[in-house]
């Protein structure tokens, strides 16, 4: 029989350590995959303040509209 470690007084095997040292590792890494992500708001850039009103309405318009189909 292998080595094994004495871990809080319990026999841990080497390869059970390896196992939950990547699990460890994974649940801290893996990002939450049931959290709600924020809608991705347009990036948009105006030369004038008209330009940029007349860009906020016409995606106002537009996304409430897609959001009724």
């Amino acid at each position: 029989m292998s080595a094994a470690y004495t871990i809080l007084g319990r026999t841990v095997q080497p390869h059970q350590l390896a196992l939950g040292t990547l699990g460890a590792v994974l649940l801290l890494v893996v990002p939450n995959p049931f959290k709600s992500k924020q809608p991705a708001k347009p990036l948009y850039t105006a030369s004038s303040k008209g330009e940029e009103d007349f860009i906020k309405a016409y995606l106002e318009k537009h996304t409430a509209k897609a959001e009724k189909h």
